[in-house]
Order: C-alpha cells, then structure tokens, then sequence
C-alpha cells in the first residue's frame, strides 16, 4: 500500500495545490468527476452520478497520472499509522509517519460523503480507521516502485 505521502502525490496526478485530480470545481461545467453523495445526506441519494454504491474501478476520467477514482467511491488504506503530525515525522519528501498506532490512515473520501457530512473526498483529506474495520466504502490500492529509469 502506498504512503499518505505518495497517495496524495499520485491523487493530484501532476497537478499542486488543487482540491479535487482534475482542479478546483466538484462538478466542472455540471459534469461529475468522481462518485458521491448527491441529494440530502443522509435522506435521499439522487445517483445523480450513476451510483448508489461503489462504481467500477475505471469508472469516470482518469487523473494526470492515468489513475482513476483517486477521490470518492471508496476509502483507501494508507501504509502509515494515523498520526495528525505524520508530516512533521520523518522526511519531507516521503513522510511516513510513527512506527506504531491505534489506526492506520485512509484517504479518498467513498460514496457516503456529502460536503454537509464529511467532505472528505478532498486530495488532501485525510482519516482514520483501526486495521481490522471492514465496509463496503473501505478498500486499498496497490502500489508498484518503479525507478525513473524504467
């Protein structure tokens, strides 16, 4: 699994300091660039996006990085322990927080945020669960080293 720090550096997909992969705007021109909540939380989902639950892995655009549903859909773990100074510990370029903890982090925000619940589906959000949670909204993603000579 991927750090907190590399998980956000491959959510923005080559873009600094925007708050969604794709820029500033939640739904740019009316168009929906990842999967959320829609309607009244925790009342009514309008699946204004196509979706009540999660969504296929390649479901809406992919990212600068050709990645897909790097925010909403589902929550990811991250390899770091849950700390709210992880950035502080360790180096700047790929922090990695404390070696031990209650909770492991988790990033991405899921199909259950609403901006007036979590708002969590944000790159630079962030969570935590302890590591034997489970739920539908809960997932990971592998990552791959790769040399920049590959």
């Amino acid at each position: 699994m991927p750090t907190e720090a590399e998980w956000e550096y491959a959510a923005r997909g080559g873009l600094i300091q925007k708050i969604f992969p794709w820029g500033d705007e939640l739904e740019p021109n009316g168009e929906h660039l990842c999967n959320v909540w829609q309607g009244k939380f925790p009342l009514e989902n309008t699946k204004a996006d196509g979706y009540l639950s999660t969504a296929s892995g390649n479901t809406f655009k992919p990212n600068g990085y050709g990645l897909y549903n790097m925010v909403g859909n589902m929550w990811e773990w991250c390899a770091n322990w849950f700390s709210s100074d992880y950035h502080l510990i360790d180096t700047i370029n790929n922090p990695k927080g404390s070696s031990t903890g209650t909770a492991k982090s988790m990033r991405g925000g899921s199909y259950l945020c609403h901006e007036s619940y979590c708002n969590r589906y944000r790159v630079a959000a962030r969570t935590s669960n302890t590591p034997d949670s489970s739920t539908g909204n809960l997932g990971f993603r592998c990552v791959k080293n790769i040399s920049i000579m590959d």
